[in-house]
């Protein structure tokens, strides 16, 4: 058989087909051979004959190869022909503004497009939002539509980007005003070759452009900044933030620590002091990492914020007094105060307990680093605990004094709580199996009916700096003593460890296969994650997505920064949220 030439399958399939000795006869050759009437190349067929000297190969083409078939065998074989292809009818053209896509309700087009939008950029110079740009050059109604979708939320990765931006707003000023989103969580100039000092002095993006920027864009309701822009936050763009953008519902000012960044808000927040009755329009506010902030900072800003729903102010010098001063129509849904070292327990809990702006909260970060302090002492644990909304979904107790008494409080909460976070606790193995494990039944002359019992709703379960997990204490503690990486305890699929933990665990690669665990690490940071076992639906027991509503666009579990705008996440933010 020759691979490639026309007719190979024919003459593979008949060399193999096994000679029938029916088939064989004499025909009175003076050889004695016998000869027969298949259409094969065995030798002994009168239609196939050996090509030799002098003589011409016979032909292989359809028309012989049916003529010798139906004189060996008496058949008139048709053999299969290729179907010819169906004729494709040609679509009707349409003019301008009139093809079905094109005539579809602004909202749905607007959804369409909105879905080639990217959140993040990508990395150094390269085309951003290829998709969309292709779409401006579609059709006019498709322009129109582009250009609400590509305006509506402007992410700058670059410097240089955010000239030409101002630039292109600044000649066409009513761009400016499609604006709700301005995206600077991205910017820097890693990996681009130039120092911070080089990009002061090209003069890009200063505190004099942000401010022409902000006066540019009256509509804009979100606002992302960070620590690289410390230094162009002066003043006057902190006093066009807080009361000359009357649209403005988020900001964040993540990790901005400089000097001048501190006496800027300081000063700005003096207006508040001179009008008391002032209220500002932010809803979600993020100070995360903010740790040179005054405690005055925080006393005077948060009594003017009635409509806060988000609170990010971990890592600052925040104060019980500056948290009981939240107004009452505030409505938190997430609230971090991880490793605030001026707040005490006490002041937490009765803040928590007492306060009618956390009776319905998803997100509760109380983290500490128990090398500097300890934020709840065993106590206040007991106080919290009971007190806790059943809204919650998320909960970070890592560094307070849980005892093996707390684990009856906290089962009810695992019903409905899916990131739970108990590093540095003072419990077990055992203690953390009977969060999963089903209780016996009730006493000997218990009359009161028993409660069904309900699967805890855990997908991630913070256990780094726990004594008694180890990688020796998962492995070697057989069931039903631990069940903690069998199935029984889904939809359980991160379990955050140690420095220590993880690195045994990276090295038992054949054992974490058998019992489809896998190793994951990223920053600072290391999970023990559970393999997905997606079924024939690809609905099996794994095979879930990280995404929650209260995330807002965040995929993984265990997130230590709240989110200020809905997108996913990436840049300085993705580092605070996952890394550190």
């Amino acid at each position: 058989m020759r691979p490639g030439v026309a007719q190979s399958f024919f003459e593979s399939v008949n060399a193999l087909v096994p000679i029938s000795p029916d088939a064989v006869h004499n025909v009175g050759s003076p050889t004695g051979a016998g000869t027969c009437d298949c259409c094969c190349r065995c030798g002994r067929s009168p239609k196939w004959q050996p090509l030799g000297i002098g003589r011409k190969r016979r032909s292989k083409s359809y028309t012989a190869l049916r003529t010798s078939i139906s004189e060996s065998s008496g058949w008139d074989v048709e053999l299969s022909r290729r179907q010819e292809p169906a004729e494709i009818e040609v679509e009707k053209s349409y003019g301008p503004g009139e093809a079905p896509i094109e005539r579809l309700p602004v909202e749905v087009l607007d959804e369409i497009i909105a879905q080639l939008s990217l959140d993040i950029p990508p990395a150094g110079y390269g085309p951003r939002n290829v998709d969309l740009v292709a779409c401006l050059l579609t059709s006019k109604t498709f322009h129109v539509a582009t250009i609400n979708t590509l305006y509506s939320q402007i992410t700058l990765p670059h410097s240089s980007i955010f000239a030409k931006f101002l630039h292109h707003i600044s000649e066409y000023p009513g761009l400016g005003t499609i604006v709700r989103r301005l995206d600077l969580s991205h910017t820097t100039s890693v990996g681009l070759g130039r120092s911070r000092q080089t990009n002061a002095e090209m003069q890009n993006l200063t505190s004099k452009t942000l401010l022409k920027c902000l006066e540019l864009i009256p509509a804009v309701q979100e606002v992302l900044l960070q620590e690289n822009l410390d230094d162009d936050i002066d003043e006057n763009v902190l006093r066009k933030l807080f009361f000359g953008l009357p649209k403005l519902r988020a900001i964040d000012f993540c990790a901005s620590a400089s000097s001048s960044f501190v006496d800027a808000f300081t000063c700005t927040l003096n207006t508040l002091i001179d009008y008391p009755s002032t209220m500002l329009s932010i809803r979600r506010l993020g100070i995360h990492e903010c740790f040179t902030l005054p405690s005055s900072a925080f006393e005077i800003l948060l009594p003017h914020v009635p409509q806060l729903t988000h609170l990010d102010v971990s890592h600052t010098r925040i104060t019980d007094e500056a948290l009981m001063s939240l107004p009452a129509s505030a409505i938190l849904s997430h609230l971090n105060l991880g490793r605030c070292i001026n707040i005490t327990g006490e002041g937490v809990v009765d803040f928590l307990t007492t306060h009618p702006a956390v009776r319905s909260l998803v997100y509760l970060n109380l983290s500490c680093d128990i090398s500097r302090y300890r934020l709840l002492s065993d106590a206040d644990v007991d106080r919290l605990l009971p007190s806790l909304p059943s809204s919650l979904r998320s909960l970070n107790l890592n560094g307070a004094q849980i005892h093996p008494r707390h684990i009856p409080h906290l089962m009810p909460l695992t019903k409905h709580v899916e990131e739970l976070g108990l590093a540095c606790a003072n419990i077990s193995l055992a203690d953390v199996n009977t969060l999963f494990r089903q209780p016996g039944p009730s006493p000997t002359g218990s009359h009161g009916q028993q409660q069904p019992w309900v699967r805890p709703a855990l997908h991630y379960l913070d256990l780094t700096a726990i004594p008694a997990i180890t990688q020796s204490t998962l492995f070697n503690t057989p069931a039903p003593t631990n069940i903690l990486l069998t199935p029984a305890t889904l939809p359980l699929e991160v379990i955050e460890l140690g420095d220590k933990a993880i690195s045994s665990l990276r090295e038992c690669k054949n054992t974490n296969k058998r019992l489809g665990w896998v190793v994951k690490e990223l920053g600072r940071r290391g999970w023990y994650v559970r393999e997905p076992v997606a079924s024939a639906n690809g609905n099996g027991p794994g095979a879930t997505t990280g995404r929650r509503a209260w995330k807002m666009g965040a995929m993984w579990w265990g997130m230590r920064k709240v989110p200020m705008a809905w997108g996913e996440v990436g840049g300085l933010y993705g580092h605070y949220m996952f890394k550190k």
